[in-house]
């Protein structure tokens, strides 16, 4: 790939552009124990195959309820694809309390155009110090649950791929119950009154 087919992929537009993808966020998620949802929410891309293609999966999922806030389907992981995540999460919101985003350090969430979004929806970036797999560790577990549980059979394309994942987040968030949620679905615990929370999970 090219310098400007990256700027154009990954949304850098000229020299101060950069400068933002090379500006590293703290990690905000260290040590912090997570006490509400819509507090943390963590990111990841992941890689789908139907017998079209490669397919990449963004996701955006609340770190207290495991609720998948947001997801997008797309043929390559360009940021402009990738932000699409984020643009669902804001219509998916309940609360317009503080908010802290997590994710590694890859190129598309250090993007200009990713960067935006998030300075936009007044959301603080949180990246992962270095390239340790175990402080994304939440985030790539979600992938392994939707493609170990719900994934499991190679479609014959995209769009039947994007129609099945649409059902099984759906499915996920509403009717799948998680130990670490007290045998909860991550959308009674998402949606419960903040002064029960603490009863529950």
């Amino acid at each position: 790939m090219t310098y400007k087919q990256a700027q154009k992929a990954y949304g850098f537009q000229g020299r101060s552009t950069v400068l933002v993808w090379l500006r590293k966020h703290p990690n905000l998620m260290k040590e912090i124990k997570v006490c509400r949802p819509e507090e943390f929410f963590v990111s990841d891309i992941t890689y789908i195959k139907s017998r079209e293609r490669t397919h990449y999966l963004s996701l955006v999922t609340d770190a207290y309820s495991r609720k998948i806030m947001g997801y997008h389907l797309s043929d390559d992981m360009s940021a402009e694809n990738v932000v699409k995540a984020v643009k669902m999460v804001n219509n998916n919101r309940l609360t317009s309390k503080h908010l802290i985003h997590h994710s590694d350090r890859g190129l598309q969430y250090c993007s200009a155009i990713y960067q935006k979004e998030l300075q936009q929806c007044n959301i603080t970036p949180s990246m992962t110090d270095g390239y340790d797999c175990y402080q994304s560790a939440m985030a790539e577990r979600m992938n392994g649950i939707l493609k170990g549980k719900f994934l499991i059979y190679k479609w014959n394309s995209g769009k039947e791929l994007k129609k099945l994942i649409a059902e099984s987040i759906t499915t996920y968030n509403n009717k799948r119950p998680h130990l670490s949620l007290k045998y909860k679905t991550p959308n009674f615990i998402h949606n419960i009154k903040p002064e029960k929370l603490a009863s529950l999970v």
